[in-house]
């Protein structure tokens, strides 16, 4: 994760992501770079536009947190089995105590 990060700074910054500056900023946070890691992100964000997979990202997540929001009605049902499930396990983990003590 800190590789991305790595490359997420240089754009930022308005630096080119290239594996040296890459190497730079990993060696800078103390981090034990590994060379191949470092090949293969910059390989792989070739030709890739950061920004636009940003705000694509951004986008997607604010859908996901919409969808549960809608779907607020059919929670309680669940959360009314989750506590039985809760009672279940509790009195299974006292019996499990219990077998220890003999």
């Amino acid at each position: 994760m800190e590789y991305i990060y790595a490359a997420l700074l240089l754009h930022k910054a308005g630096k080119k992501v290239d594996e040296n500056g890459v190497k730079a900023v990993l060696t800078a946070a103390g981090v034990a770079v590994n060379e191949s890691r470092i090949k293969a992100l910059v390989a792989a964000l070739d030709g890739v536009n950061i920004d636009e997979s940003i705000a694509k990202a951004a986008v997607a997540q604010v859908a996901v947190a919409a969808a549960p929001a809608a779907a607020g009605h059919a929670a309680p049902a669940k959360e009314e089995h989750k506590e039985e499930d809760k009672k279940g396990e509790e009195e299974s983990g006292m019996a499990g105590l219990g077998a220890l003590f003999g």
